[in-house]
């Protein structure tokens, strides 16, 4: 009898011992919801961005994001929850954006990655992802992969207008206003390069807009001023200029030392004022043309916008370091809020299942895009953005051409 009561005692014991241990070891992913990187009171995300290297210029995104997450954590968060931003450093390496992204989930335990940024980087990390079942949310890219097969890689989404859609605007451009033109086109030579590329080239067939030069370049490459001469003596009167800030910072400076006054065309991952044009000088950039979808934080016309007043406040409350007139401030600013956005349509419950039927079915409003420019995604639609317009750059300043086309009514 006492030893029966003994072994009673003891397996109860043994029961306690395991529960505690259980109650110890849980980790972020419990806490009133099963989903990893998920408590009672935070949500777990994670990017990889060049805060180092070649892109470092676009590392000020990653930072812009995170004072976003900042301002809507003092508010109270969103449904609850603050936002916990985990950002690493990948120098624009596709190997090491890898080693990050499974960082990031097995050890970080995020509930998604957000805003990944640079196409070749995305490229390699979302088979891993997808196969993880990890939303892989508004990578900071435009390659139109990200939404040519939503069945294929479900948990990965884009967020700015797709490189085909930029090009076929500036395809659309060039046939208006130049139809005879001879095209010199410079391009990095990775899938971001030939995606754009590529939707030029199909936007002006049927026209008499002809490519009659390419050169490329490599990331590594230290200058793009010997490709630039090579386009220069080719005979163009266009110049597509598809590069990242720092090569493409050399390429108007080497058209300017050139003296060769082509129709210079700037895709917009280079249209930075700060960043790209003033190194290079002002009277180096006149005439550049290029396409925007969201509002220039230093375009007089917005001074006295609610969105850009608040996008100013805020970043110089939760950024100081960080320049508010830089554009891709702004892009970080309102990528963040799209991801905001969805977490709040996800409602109180997380889920990576509920974040991605919320991400797949959005149609809103985002402060600092421009006015005729949604978010807006569907059944089968990849593409949150398709809306753009072109911008020409004069003085000191981009200024605005035309209307806002929206590429999903063509």
């Amino acid at each position: 009898m006492h030893r029966s009561r003994a072994m009673l005692l003891l397996a109860l014991l043994a029961t306690g011992l395991v529960l505690v241990a259980a109650g110890c070891g849980r980790d972020e992913g419990d806490g009133g919801s099963n989903a990893p990187g998920v408590t009672d009171d935070t949500i777990k995300l994670g990017g990889s961005y060049p805060f180092s290297g070649p892109a470092s210029a676009y590392g000020t995104i990653g930072r812009a994001a995170k004072a976003h997450f900042d301002w809507v954590n003092s508010k109270g968060g969103v449904n609850g929850r603050k936002i916990q931003f985990v950002t690493l450093d990948d120098g624009y390496d596709p190997a090491r954006a890898v080693s990050n992204a499974r960082r990031l989930i097995t050890q970080d335990k995020v509930f998604a990655l957000f805003n990944t940024l640079g196409t070749a980087n995305n490229l390699a990390i979302w088979d891993y992802v997808n196969q993880q079942k990890v939303p892989q949310l508004y990578v900071a890219t435009g390659a139109s992969e990200w939404g040519k097969d939503v069945a294929k890689h479900p948990y990965t989404i884009g967020w700015q207008p797709d490189y085909v859609t930029e090009a076929t605007a500036y395809a659309d451009y060039v046939k208006k206003n130049k139809p005879n033109a001879k095209v010199a086109v410079l391009y990095q030579n990775d899938s971001f390069g030939k995606d754009l590329v590529g939707g030029f080239t199909k936007g002006i067939q049927g026209s008499n807009v002809k490519i009659v030069a390419r050169e490329s370049y490599e990331v590594t490459d230290p200058t793009v001023a010997p490709q630039v001469a090579k386009l220069a003596r080719s005979g163009a009167d266009t110049f597509l200029n598809v590069s990242t800030p720092k090569p493409g910072a050399q390429a108007i400076g080497a058209v300017a030392k050139l003296g060769w006054k082509p129709l210079h065309i700037l895709n917009n991952v280079a249209a930075s004022k700060t960043l790209v044009l003033k190194p290079v000088g002002f009277p180096a950039a006149q005439g550049i043309v290029s396409m925007t979808y969201f509002k220039d934080p230093e375009d007089p016309q917005w001074a006295n916008d609610p969105a850009m007043k608040e996008y100013k406040t805020q970043l110089k409350k939760f950024g100081p370091r960080l320049n508010p007139d830089e554009p891709f401030n702004a892009y970080g600013w309102a990528a963040a809020a799209t991801m905001v956005k969805a977490l709040q349509e996800m409602g109180d419950e997380p889920d990576r299942e509920k974040l991605m039927d919320a991400v797949r079915n959005m149609d809103t409003e985002i402060g600092l895009l421009l006015p005729e420019v949604r978010v807006k995604t569907g059944d089968g639609d990849g593409y949150p953005l398709q809306s753009v317009q072109m911008m020409r750059f004069r003085d000191e300043n981009w200024q605005l051409l035309g209307h806002v086309i929206d590429s999903s009514e063509q």
